[in-house]
């Protein structure tokens, strides 16, 4: 296999991908002219023969969830450019295929709506019609010639009906709202709970910021574009330190900009000598997600704000580690 195909293949290993937009009837009136011996070719030019096939089965529909063990190689030499068992989570080869409509007359979606559950079958199709009209390269990858076939092999373990997919997604937005609204007041919760027992009487800013200066500084105040200079240290509400300057040699150096949201408003409120304590909600913190923190994590900093200095006019590399550059926890 060349190197192009073994490049390409990289690229298109989730074969959900490929479908296009295009909506066209499938028929399945054969012509019985193939010039490929042992397949059939229907109307909308797919040659096609199966292996097993349940004439009274239900036939996959747009929308249908499937699981789908694929095999595509040129049909000239039997070189594979896609194989499903790359990218099944079990080995099996068998993955979860959501089908959309046709992306040309005769295409492989067009195949797969010839069959049922349990069904295997063989399709082979025009190579630049799939390279350009299923995968939209703008043209054929090297190798490859407008005269060039490609043939699937398609085995089909199970069907979800489209309906039971929609139901099925509905429930998990509704599942995922439902816990995102627990944790958040979990959240809230917690934060009131600490502001009690820690005594703090500062309002919080809009966001959700609680700033407490604990030493006045001297001078102006940095902008978001600037470089500063600061020590700190990161502590979960339960007291946990998760990161600390002193971790990485000393005081940290960055952008203010490239920082999570509640350190670039907070430092915005700090001068040169200050020091403050910072009540991070997770909303401008690391949020639901965490990015490699808990999700919906509110954080507490004790932040020493030591010098800054407009950013070079060339973008530049952080000299140290702060929240927010994937360096902290």
């Amino acid at each position: 296999m060349s190197l192009q195909i073994i490049s390409l293949k990289k690229q298109m290993n989730n074969f959900t991908r490929l479908l296009a937009p295009a909506v066209l009837a499938l028929t399945f009136a054969s012509c019985n002219d193939s010039q490929f011996d042992g397949f059939t070719r229907a109307e909308n030019g797919l040659h096609y023969k199966f292996f097993n096939h349940d004439e009274n089965g239900t036939m996959v529909q747009d929308g249908d969830k499937l699981m789908l063990r694929y095999v595509i190689s040129r049909q000239s030499n039997d070189s594979i450019i896609l194989d499903s068992k790359e990218g099944s989570r079990d080995g099996s080869g068998f993955m979860e295929f959501f089908l959309r409509n046709s992306s040309f007359p005769g295409s492989f979606e067009d195949g797969m709506k010839m069959m049922a559950k349990g069904d295997s079958a063989e399709f082979i199709i025009r190579a630049d019609s799939f390279f350009i009209k299923s995968y939209g390269l703008n043209e054929l990858p090297k190798g490859f010639t407008a005269n060039d076939y490609l043939k699937g092999v398609f085995k089909i373990k199970d069907i979800i009906p489209a309906k039971e997919v929609a139901e099925m997604q509905q429930k998990q937005m509704e599942a995922q709202k439902a816990e995102a609204e627990r944790a958040m007041l979990e959240e809230k919760t917690l934060i009131e709970k600490y502001v009690a027992e820690n005594k703090i009487t500062v309002k919080p800013e809009v966001s959700g910021l609680y700033f407490v200066e604990t030493k006045k500084g001297t001078g102006g105040s940095p902008s978001p574009e600037d470089m500063v200079t600061v020590n700190y240290v990161g502590k979960f509400l339960n007291g946990e330190v998760f990161d600390a300057s002193e971790k990485h040699g000393g005081p940290a150096t960055f952008a203010l900009n490239r920082v999570i949201p509640g350190w670039t408003e907070a430092l915005q409120k700090m001068k040169k000598g200050g020091k403050a304590n910072l009540l991070i909600p997770s909303s401008i913190a690391y949020g639901p997600g965490g990015n490699g923190m808990p999700p919906y994590a509110p954080l507490f900093f004790e932040v020493e704000l030591i010098d800054f200095q407009a950013a070079p006019a060339a973008p530049a590399t952080p000299e140290g580690h702060g929240p927010g550059d994937g360096h902290n926890h």
